[in-house]
């Protein structure tokens, strides 16, 4: 691993099934923090040039375009796309299904579902619908994400409120996909600097903001 504190312990990198790992991909083993391991789930790419840092978690059918480089610790959840030449901050998370556009240097977390474009310091500038459609999720469900999207990134509102404007409008029954994007965003406040993994560099603790998944 490309880690000055490495001290030539045993680590792993623990690779699934169907990745595709195209021309001058890097993928470093883990360093001897968290767990010690970089794990690749099933049915990813890694594009010409990506580099996936030590301890990275990356789960499944993530796409990773051209010349992406992703820090140490960063955890990558099911769906999301990196546009080409991006940059990840060490220690963040992006979440199930979210969209980093092409050429951003992203310094936090990025929540499920959202996308994210802007050179430097990019923001969350809508819902990812596309990704959204493609991976199955109902329709009713993803205008309830949209509905939240604009309480909490255009309107502002605290999380509180915005959850019970939701809850009012949904009797009580949220979707899992709702209640992944509000588990995420508690997590990534209680963090620090945006950043929920932030907050667990020097803790042997499972990471708070994975997301729940549907049943089989």
């Amino acid at each position: 691993p490309q880690d000055l504190s490495y001290d030539g312990s045993p680590t792993e990198l623990i690779i699934g099934d169907d990745n595709v790992f195209r021309e001058g991909v890097t993928i470093n083993r883990g360093a001897p923090k968290e767990d010690g391991c970089t794990r690749i789930g099933n049915g990813n790419m890694f594009m010409a040039n990506c580099h996936v840092a030590h301890n990275c978690h990356i789960f499944n059918r993530v796409i990773l375009v051209n010349g992406v480089l992703l820090g140490g610790h960063v955890h990558v959840h099911d769906g999301a796309i990196v546009s080409g030449n991006s940059v990840v901050h060490h220690f963040s998370t992006l979440g199930t299904l979210s969209f980093v556009s092409g050429g951003c240097r992203v310094p936090q977390d990025v929540p499920p579902y959202m996308s994210a474009s802007g050179s430097d310091d990019p923001k969350i500038t809508t819902v990812n619908v596309i990704g959204m459609r493609r991976a199955g999720i109902p329709e009713q469900t993803i205008q309830t994400i949209k509905r939240a999207f604009r309480l909490l990134f255009r309107e502002h509102r605290k999380l509180d409120e915005a959850k019970q404007i939701l809850s009012d409008q949904q009797e009580g029954l949220w979707p899992i996909e709702l209640e992944n994007l509000f588990r995420f965003i508690e997590a990534q406040r209680r963090g620090r600097f945006g950043r929920a993994r932030e907050a667990l560099r020097h803790q042997e603790s499972r990471p708070s903001c994975e997301p729940k998944r549907r049943a089989a």
